[in-house]
């Protein structure tokens, strides 16, 4: 699964490169969605991207996690486990943009594309789903223990959706990651004891 959403993001994203009228169709727009009624935009934004640096690094990250969260999911609930990754996945898309949806249904020039909240529920299952991993970020040569690693970004993000005072999806980064922690441990409680067990 995590190979397919790629694949799909990909081309989504390289016609939307090549067609503007595409790309204004897809990305998200609170405006439009709560003026217009073009809920679609709750999930097509995350297959859309601004550039190809911004589709790379969503797509590495994603599939770096992405394939942890998958084997395990299917290591616990067999063929169940695809549709509760896509529903992680999809839901992650959704869930990270209700924030800005309520701060800016009435902004006719806020827009978002990117996948970055559904990454980073990712991100945050695998690090449910395997605490003692280590993450590794491209200009510290030294892994971060997954947990906190995991409070460090939530504080950060938390503390640039207060600054605002750049172009980047913050909001969708940290309610991405707070809905993959809920949803991992909504379908199987069982996952919080084996955290626990594995950091203590």
């Amino acid at each position: 699964m995590t190979i397919f959403y790629i694949a799909i993001t990909v081309i989504i994203s390289f016609v939307a490169f090549n067609r503007r009228d595409i790309f204004d169709r897809l990305k998200f727009n609170a405006f439009a969605i709560h003026k217009n009624n073009q809920w679609h935009r709750f999930l097509t934004y995350g297959f859309i991207h601004a550039d190809w640096i911004h589709l790379a690094i969503n797509m590495f990250v994603f599939y770096s996690f992405g394939r942890i969260v998958e084997e395990l999911f299917v290591a616990t609930f067999q063929i169940k486990g695809y549709v509760f990754y896509s529903l992680l996945y999809l839901g992650g898309i959704a869930f990270s943009t209700l924030y800005d949806y309520g701060k800016y249904k009435d902004n006719t020039y806020y827009n978002a594309v990117g996948a970055s909240g559904a990454v980073s529920a990712i991100v945050f299952s695998s690090i449910i789903l395997y605490p003692i991993g280590k993450i590794f970020l491209f200009f510290i040569p030294i892994g971060i223990p997954a947990p906190i690693f995991g409070i460090l970004y939530l504080v950060y993000s938390a503390y640039m959706v207060k600054k605002g005072s750049d172009n980047i999806g913050h909001s969708a980064h940290f309610w991405g990651a707070i809905f993959g922690v809920i949803f991992t441990i909504a379908i199987n409680p069982d996952y919080i004891f084996t955290f626990w067990e594995q950091v203590f």
